[in-house]
């Protein structure tokens, strides 16, 4: 199951978010990064001024597990 506001795209989750600034944009993105580390599951993204990029993938296995999922679902929680 695709978690909210994220789409399932050629073996991954991809989600744009987009915030008032950069500051905002970073500040989500250093929450991100701290889930990340203690899921031990790391996404690909970018930033640009007020828009963050994630796409969520699992390469030792090829393509999505649930570990992206949870991860999906964890970023959500904290729009």
């Amino acid at each position: 199951m695709t978690p909210d506001g994220w789409t399932e795209d050629d073996g991954a989750l991809t989600r744009q978010f987009t915030f008032q600034d950069f500051s905002e944009a970073w500040g989500f993105m250093t929450r991100v990064a701290m889930l990340a580390e203690t899921a031990d599951h790391h996404p690909e993204w970018s930033n640009v001024y007020n828009r963050v990029d994630i796409r969520l993938t699992t390469h030792d296995a090829g393509g999505l597990t649930d570990k992206d999922t949870a991860l999906a679902t964890a970023i959500n929680g904290l729009m």
